[in-house]
């Protein structure tokens, strides 16, 4: 696959979607945190390449949202399915579903949509969830004890690319190679042709090293998991909340990150533990050892009387004796006793083992002196044996780990991009229980009823007929009821509406007229993004475009009016497979004008095969105006009640709605009898 194929993708995006380990396939797959970890692609722009690609696959070209007021409902839509996500990830999964107007990507994101609906939102879930995140790359290890060397430039600049973590050296020859072995605690040699060298020095001779970071570096794979245990800590606490088998088993995972620090060290390991402690104490160690042995000499020569004949002390100065020399003679024994104390204190305070002791009792020579002195060179020889022993150590410990989280390395990916999908899929679950949804049938346009996605088992998807006799176009909402009203969703009373070809509708003000209309505009939106809808059943045709023009805020001037015609002048030419809802157009300029140029609107949407709401407060002059009987829906006022009007929400087919002023002098008639009202009702 092409990657500038994919809608919205450039040469810049491509270039750093192919920076990802199989970039096709990871487009392919729609996980927007796996596509955002190409470098300079957020999570938002990752919800773009995701739904291109999506498009691509469907062969979708499609542009369903036509005007500014449908996509509105569309991101009114998406806000309510939003807000019952958790992570951050599922915001942005989210905005791959969007509008289409391809049967068969209607009929994946139902599947989707059917089975989340099948989903339990239980708060021990929702809680866990909350923990859940992408898994992130840490940042490049520098790992100084070791090296790659290589006499070739190409397997040196590879090695470069694919080893950032270690040092590359340039190697001729043998004697090159004992050389980095004395700088490197461990030399990998990549070329085959040095195998079977002789070298001094923890030397591996390698070809297969770049191919097998896991065992080259390690510290790779453990950075990994180190930065990322809240993550799968969290995950895993996700499956389990929800009784789901997650892809890695909890325990082995659990196990591998207890022997995991913070920082990508094993931990737990006594012998390491050991071992470091004695290269980090080695220094106070042997200070407190030499303390040991001068407190004993003090002490012993406190309190002994050291007799020396003159003759004797005349000897020792003419040959120019010191004080370790009367050591020598006078305290032999005590200064054998205190440098014994002094070995024995710096053996227990590092836990040395026995082929330690023998370099720990070359600190401290059996040469008597006051005070006692250590042996720089035995001291640096038994740092050196301690740190390569604890490296030696680490590299293994940190091998077999890094084998064990190897076989996890893939499992996690699965563990976490479950969970994260499961907070999409209860997300859906939630709107839909929400809003008491259902699974709408989406049809093709003018096919049968065959091939809906509303079963009454919950599953489905969109119809691929090719048409026929049967059913016909536009669509049916029962028991349609909107959240994006400003009351409670409890208190919206439900709203039955089908339509098929061109109708307008009437009613009284603050009927619910631009409310029906949103709806409508809501359902078909939502429908066509494979969606539950709040409704007891919907059925709709799969519609190429939707066209919601909103209610204008007081009449145009003329440039602005002539820019509305060209509007309408483009939308009815080829209007077929369209839904346009208009909401009180004849507000643009004087009702005399608008209601002509409704009619002849309506006139050109009839000739061809669209389906059309307008709502007007014009109906009657519209239809007088127009060459055709134009159809007529009224949401009827029931009548005023203490001031207050009541409506049946639901639009009544073929009836003209009465206006709010007739019936306020209906009112005024029967209250005050006839007169004057009554001539004044007789006008309506």
């Amino acid at each position: 696959m092409e990657l500038e194929a994919i809608p919205g993708v450039g040469e810049k995006t491509a270039r750093a979607l192919r920076e990802l380990d199989d970039p096709e396939a990871t487009v392919e797959s729609g996980d927007v945190a796996a596509i955002a970890r190409a470098p300079g692609v957020n999570e938002a722009r990752a919800a773009r390449v995701a739904r291109g690609a999506i498009r691509r696959r469907h062969d979708d070209a499609s542009r369903v949202l036509a005007t500014d007021r449908a996509r509105e409902v569309y991101r009114d839509a998406l806000g309510l399915l939003k807000e019952r996500t958790v992570t951050d990830y599922a915001e942005k999964r989210l905005e791959t579903f969007y509008p289409s107007a391809s049967a068969s990507r209607i009929a994946e994101a139902q599947a989707f949509a059917a089975e989340a609906t099948e989903r339990d939102p239980d708060p021990a879930v929702i809680e866990a969830l909350s923990g859940v995140e992408p898994l992130a790359d840490p940042p490049t290890v520098r790992v100084r004890d070791r090296c790659l060397a290589t006499a070739d430039a190409e397997v040196y600049a590879r090695a470069e690319a694919r080893v950032p973590e270690l040092s590359v050296e340039t190697v001729e020859a043998v004697r090159d190679v004992g050389e980095l072995a004395r700088s490197y605690a461990t030399v990998i040699v990549l070329d085959e042709e040095f195998a079977g060298m002789d070298v001094e020095g923890d030397v591996h001779v390698r070809p297969d090293a770049l191919s097998t970071p896991a065992e080259t570096v390690p510290e790779r794979l453990l950075a990994f998991f180190a930065e990322n245990r809240a993550r799968l800590e969290a995950a895993v606490a996700v499956h389990e909340a929800a009784d789901r088998p997650p892809a890695v088993d909890p325990d082995a995972l659990r196990d591998a990150l207890s022997r995991l620090d913070d920082d990508g060290t094993v931990v737990g390991d006594a012998e390491l533990e050991r071992l470091t402690a004695a290269v980090d104490d080695l220094d106070a160690a042997v200070s407190t050892a030499e303390s040991v042995a001068d407190d004993h000499l003090r002490e012993a020569i406190r309190e002994r009387d050291v007799t020396i004949e003159g003759t004797d002390f005349l000897s020792l100065v003419e040959q120019g004796a010191r004080v370790d020399s009367l050591l020598d003679r006078e305290l032999a024994d005590e200064y054998d006793t205190a440098i014994r104390r002094a070995r024995e204190h710096l053996v227990d305070a590092l836990d040395l083992a026995p082929e330690e002791v023998d370099l720990a009792e070359r600190v401290f020579a059996d040469d008597p002196s006051f005070p006692v002195e250590r042996d720089g060179s035995a001291v640096s020889q038994l740092r050196t044996e301690l740190s390569a022993g604890r490296d030696r150590r680490a590299a293994r410990l940190k091998a077999e780990l890094a084998t064990d989280l190897g076989d996890l390395r893939e499992p996690v990916e699965t563990l976490v991009r479950d969970a994260l999908e499961l907070d999409v899929e209860l997300a859906v679950a939630r709107f839909a229980r929400d809003f008491d949804c259902v699974m709408p049938e989406v049809h093709d346009p003018g096919g049968g009823d065959e091939g809906g996605a509303g079963d009454d088992d919950g599953g489905g998807g969109a119809g691929d007929d090719d048409g026929g006799g049967g059913r016909p176009g536009g669509f049916r909402i029962e028991g349609g009821r909107s959240p994006l009203l400003d009351v409670p969703f409890e208190a919206v009373e439900p709203v039955d509406y089908a339509v098929d070809g061109v109708r307008l509708l009437s009613g009284v003000n603050s009927g619910g007229k631009t409310s029906t209309l949103d709806l409508v505009a809501l359902v078909v939106v939502l429908a066509q993004m494979g969606m539950p809808v709040p409704a007891e059943t919907v059925e709709l045709d799969r519609f190429e475009e939707v066209h919601y023009y909103a209610k204008s805020q007081g009449t145009l001037d003329a440039g602005a009016f002539e820019a509305t015609l060209r509007d309408f002048g483009d939308l009815v030419e080829g209007a077929d497979g369209r839904l346009v809802l208009v909401d009180e157009l004849e507000s643009i300029t004087e009702p005399g004008a608008s209601a002509k140029i409704i009619a002849g609107i309506l006139e050109a949407l009839d000739d061809q095969d669209a389906t059309a709401v307008f709502v007007s407060h014009l109906a009657r002059e519209i239809r007088e105006a127009a060459d055709y009987d134009v159809a007529v829906d009224g949401i009827e006022a029931v009548g005023l009640v203490d001031g207050e009007l009541r409506v049946n929400r639901s639009p009544r087919e073929g009836h003209l709605a009465r206006s709010t002023p007739e019936l306020i002098v209906e009112k005024l008639a029967e209250d005050r009898g006839g007169g004057f009202y009554t001539g004044l009702l007789e006008k309506f």
